[in-house]
Formats: structure tokens, sequence, C-alpha cells
């Protein structure tokens, strides 16, 4: 299990003073499911008999089936939050009951009415596709808030079993990319050990390399570097590294 220990007291008070010192304990194949299902459980919009957890060498499988597209997503968030989780299969499936299966034609207007009353999404940017449940949207905007603020607004809607997201970012912002506003940016987060992440600007696009420890970890380094402006693209080529006993 990930372990934090303070070192604030060592030394003269800076600010490296308040980082925090990360150590790896070996985990199981069992431990780890424990600790995903355990996560999983205090979600307190899931059930954790509806979510089944497997795990191979920090793999992690989530089987099942739930009654609501947000509860898919809330199940695979938390498995992403522990720590030694290199990466997620989703298999969870979405049933909902008579009551609230929709046509794709009702799901598409909730979908228009959901992006319009989001304030951070700006108006007549997405395009909306609709089939079997599954939400295709695509457009462009300026910023990566707006494009994750149109799935969230998509995420809770009744009748979605699914949503990609494909809406593209192209800044309005046409300075040049500083390769230190991005590391700084990635030095505010305690979640984050900076020193860790290798920053490369080419252009309009951010290359982000080395080592993590979770998959929220990585997934938190693309989020923060999504805020510097004038980013079109990132490569989020971080590796979750975990020791591990290979046991069943």
């Amino acid at each position: 299990m990930l372990q934090q220990k303070s070192i604030a007291n060592i030394g003269d008070a800076n600010e490296s003073n308040y980082k925090f010192l990360n150590i790896h304990t070996m985990k199981t194949n069992e431990e780890l499911q424990k600790d995903v299902q355990n996560a999983i459980k205090w979600e307190p919009l899931l059930h954790a008999a509806e979510i089944g957890v497997s795990v191979k060498d920090g793999v992690v499988t989530l089987s099942g089936t739930v009654d609501g597209y947000f509860k898919k997503t809330e199940a695979e968030d938390a498995a992403k939050n522990v720590a030694g989780v290199k990466a997620v299969v989703e298999k969870i499936e979405v049933h909902y009951s008579n009551g609230f299966n929709k046509s794709d034609n009702d799901i598409a207007t909730e979908v228009l009415k959901g992006l319009s009353d989001s304030w951070s999404v700006p108006d007549d940017k997405v395009k909306v596709k609709v089939e079997n449940g599954w939400v295709t949207l695509e457009g462009e905007m300026p910023w990566n808030y707006q494009r994750e603020a149109a799935k969230s607004a998509v995420n809770y809607l009744a009748g979605v079993k699914g949503v990609t997201n494909n809406i593209k970012i192209k800044s309005e912002v046409h300075d040049a990319i500083e390769k230190k506003d991005v590391e700084k940016a990635l030095a505010r987060s305690w979640a984050l050990n900076s020193k860790d992440v290798n920053v490369k600007v080419d252009g309009t696009n951010v290359r982000l390399t080395g080592t993590v420890s979770s998959l929220y970890q990585k997934e938190e380094a693309g989020r923060l570097a999504w805020k510097t402006p004038g980013i079109w693209s990132i490569d989020n080529d971080l590796v979750v590294e975990y020791d591990y006993a290979f046991m069943e």
C-alpha cells in the first residue's frame, strides 16, 4: 500500500519541506483486489455487490451490471485512485429498467439540453450522435475544462449507456507554451512528486514521461498540464510503476 510520510518539520520552513515522501510496500494480487473492492465500497453511489473485481499484476478488471452510466464511471474512477493500479479493464454493462429505457432521439434531446444548461460548455460547439444509447461528442473547444464539462453534462442522464468524447482542443491562445509553466502546474499538486515527471514541449504539444505509482497520478498529471494556456494536445506517456509480489 502507498504510504505517505510528512517531512514538513525537517530543515528550514520552505516549500520543499511540505512535499511528501512516497514509500512503497509490496502488494500481492489479493491485497490490491481488496484495496479496489474497499475503494468501491466507500463510494456512496455504488453497491459493492454490483461490481466484480479481479486483479493480475496491477491490471484491474471490473465487471458486473449497473443501472446508470454514472455508476460505471464512478467505479472506474475509484479503481484508478488506488495506489498500484497500472491499468483498468472495464467490462461493466449498463442496464436500465423499462421505466428508464429511452429512444436514441429522446437521449439526444436530453444531451443537447444538458449541454445548453452547462455554463462551462460554449454554445453550438458540440455535435452529438446517439446510437443504441451510446453518445458520441464531437467538435472543437479552446479549453480542456470545457471538454470535460461537456462529458460531465451527459454522465448522469437516464438512458445513456456510454460516452465517447471526441471533442478536440484548439486553443485561441497563440503565445508559446513555456515548459516552466507546465512544470509549475504539476508542482502545485499534493498528489504528485513533480520531479518524477519530465516535460517536453514541441509547439502546441506537451509530452509527459517518467514514472508514477497509480493510474490516478498519471491522469492527474495530464489534467494539470492541460491547464497551461496554448496547449492543443498532450501525449501522456507516464508509466505506472509499483512493486508486486506476484502471488495468487
